[in-house]
């Protein structure tokens, strides 16, 4: 079962009509994707290497870095792969999954794309890298989808092959600034990277919201090993002459935790200050490392792309981890990287289904996508379709479908809902300063 896999022009996203995906191209886009493609042949669409009944997708992520890892998100892929072949595969079609580490380095980013097109995946599903400018090159000229990336940087936001389920760190940004309007200063601590960057403008978006002046941008970076200067400064910050407790906000990812080591030692020579902080940089086993109820955390607002972990609706991620990754310590049902994965293989799933028993390709997954498939997720998202022209295009992120953020708060040591139900932010994003991104 092979087809051949539609190339997509990075010059021209978003210009190719349906008639021109499916071969009507202009005379000149016909002759720029000749002298691009040049050589591009017939390829198999559906399955590697490893038999026609088999359906070949890849999830990579950071491991075994000093920076933010995230091994639960292929640990998990497999997992899903084998319980889905357990039940007979997707369609009468087995799953395989094939994962690669990035090790937070944008060569090794690119190394995995260039895999994924090699083995002839059909779609990378359910991944976390900063690297994007590395590996959507790679992806675009092969035309596999990108489904459900973990929403860090600003390309999977505007890539036509890109597919999120969430709103990214630009929807989880935008609702804590909402939330923290009645803070005193505000004092945001964030990576020293290109994605760092992207973070200030994001938060002062719902600050604005609120009627609260910008936040102060702390740049740190991102593996180091202590933060005492970084909290002393941000206690200074957020303190002096205030007249409310002011809110220091890290958005360190995995440092974030070092970070709060640092500034629990130095909080005890200033006024008392609230913190908040986004999910991926601080969950359930973080609270508990740093003390629970008695620890930094406590009364913390942080948001969140879907409902707390305790959620009934999160029980079929968690059938899937019982049964076939018991004892796996990497998966945390609790982390948003494994929550986001679990997220974009439904979506996946939902796909192939569609295809009945149809070519399932990277052109017949991305086309079924581009053709208004709608999906359900079980009420962890709103139901997804994604355009390649939506709400927030007018700010930089047309691929943005979903803007719905949660608001929690860390209550008795426990990360606890704040608020009932979902919170949108695309009114406040359609207002934030970021069209330069």
């Amino acid at each position: 079962m092979t087809g051949r896999r539609r190339t997509r022009s990075t010059f021209l996203p978003g210009l190719l009509t349906r008639h021109a995906r499916n071969g009507v191209l202009s005379a000149g886009t016909a002759v720029a994707c000749a002298s691009l493609l040049a050589g591009c042949g017939v390829v198999p669409g559906t399955t590697g290497d490893v038999g026609d009944d088999t359906i070949t997708v890849m999830t990579w992520a950071p491991q075994d870095t000093k920076a933010t890892n995230k091994p639960g998100m292929p640990a998990f892929a497999q997992a899903y792969a084998r319980w889905i072949n357990a039940s007979g595969g997707i369609n009468g079609r087995k799953l395989n999954v094939l994962t690669c580490n990035d090790h937070n380095d944008s060569v090794d980013a690119a190394k995995c794309a260039r895999r994924a097109a090699k083995e002839n995946a059909v779609a990378v599903v359910g991944s976390y890298s900063q690297y994007a400018d590395s590996f959507f090159p790679s992806l675009e000229g092969a035309g596999i989808p990108y489904i459900g990336g973990y929403g860090i940087t600003n390309a999977e936001f505007t890539s036509p092959l890109s597919y999120p389920v969430n709103g990214g760190q630009p929807a989880l940004l935008a609702g804590l600034g909402s939330a923290l309007a009645d803070c005193g200063p505000v004092a945001l601590i964030r990576p020293d990277t290109i994605a760092g960057d992207q973070l200030p403008p994001l938060l002062d978006s719902g600050l604005k919201a609120g009627g609260h002046r910008a936040s102060t941008d702390q740049r740190a970076a991102e593996d180091a090993t202590e933060y005492d200067g970084q909290a002393e400064r941000a206690l200074g910050t957020t303190t002096r002459g205030a007249v409310d407790d002011g809110c220091v906000v890290p958005a360190l990812g995995d440092r974030n935790s070092t970070f709060m080591d640092s500034f629990r030692r130095a909080r005890e020579d200033y006024p008392e200050v609230r913190t908040a902080t986004v999910l991926g940089s601080v969950d359930q086993t973080v609270i508990d490392a740093t003390g629970g109820a008695s620890g930094p955390y406590e009364g913390s607002y942080i948001t969140g792309w879907y409902p707390v972990a305790s959620d009934p609706r999160w029980d079929g991620m968690k059938r899937v981890i019982r049964e076939q990754a018991f004892g796996d310590n990497r998966i945390d049902p609790a982390d948003a990287g494994v929550q986001t994965t679990w997220i974009a293989y439904t979506v996946f799933r939902q796909i192939v289904e569609s295809l009945g028993d149809g070519e399932v390709s990277a052109d017949t997954v991305a086309e079924a996508l581009d053709d208004g498939l709608k999906v359900s997720t079980g009420g962890l998202t709103p139901a997804l379709r994604w355009q390649f022209q939506d709400k927030l295009a007018a700010v930089g992120f047309p691929r943005l479908v979903n803007a719905n953020v949660t608001l929690q708060v860390v209550r008795d040591g426990r990360l606890v809902s704040a608020r009932k139900g979902f919170v949108d932010t695309t009114k406040t994003l359609q207002d934030a300063d970021v069209n330069y991104y």
